[in-house]
């Protein structure tokens, strides 16, 4: 039985809240006439005055031309580049980009950067912060592509990529680390907890 994507992040997040005392942060996964979109409490118009959507399935409003010319290099990224990249879905880059502003994150590290779209979504966020991310690939083709895309949408300055086993390259890394997002080989997710949690700040977030 293969488990939703939302139940494996919510199962996750529940193991790491208990076990290791921090903040764990996953999206559920919504159901009928459970919470999130269309849920109890959602009024027709998304739950604002005046009917504006509140929902992350939603594409954000550009606030500059810069983010304008973000958000469309992860359309494109999304339309051309999803097969075989495992990308999160629009709505989870959403909800990072969300969680990196509202943690105020300096310091974003990344476990499985693939093409590099949910590191576009933490930069939105980082470029409004002043923070940074730190993102680990280890397949070349991947990782080749990802340069290009932060390239291409302009974040570059503000991403470190390293190619290679990210087990044996986060020993290197120096925190503090605000978030913690783990988005590679599942059962390598013990060994990088054992090896970053250390580094996660008081009141970090791991997802």
């Amino acid at each position: 039985m293969v488990c939703p994507r939302g139940i494996r992040m919510a199962v996750l997040a529940a193991l790491v809240a208990g076990l290791c005392g921090v903040q764990a942060i996953a999206q559920p996964a919504p159901g009928p006439g459970g919470p999130g979109p269309g849920g109890p409490g959602r009024r027709p118009g998304g739950g604002r005055p005046g009917g504006e959507t509140a929902t992350f399935e939603s594409a954000p409003i550009p606030k500059t031309e810069a983010e304008k010319h973000i958000l469309g290099v992860l359309a494109d990224m999304h339309a051309n580049q999803s097969r075989g990249m495992m990308n999160v879905p629009p709505d989870d880059g959403r909800l990072l980009r969300l969680l990196a502003e509202t943690a105020g994150a300096k310091h974003v590290v990344e476990i499985g950067t693939s093409n590099g779209y949910s590191g576009i979504w933490f930069c939105l966020a980082l470029r409004t912060t002043g923070g940074k991310l730190t993102t680990y690939e280890i397949d070349k083709g991947r990782a080749a592509l990802a340069r290009d895309n932060f390239k291409r949408a302009g974040v570059g300055g503000i991403v470190t990529l390293i190619e290679g086993d990210a087990h044996a390259e986060v020993p290197k890394l120096e925190g503090p680390i605000d978030i913690l997002f783990l988005d590679a080989d599942k059962e390598g997710y013990i060994d990088y907890l054992e090896k970053l949690l250390p580094l996660l700040r008081p009141g970090g977030l791991i997802v």
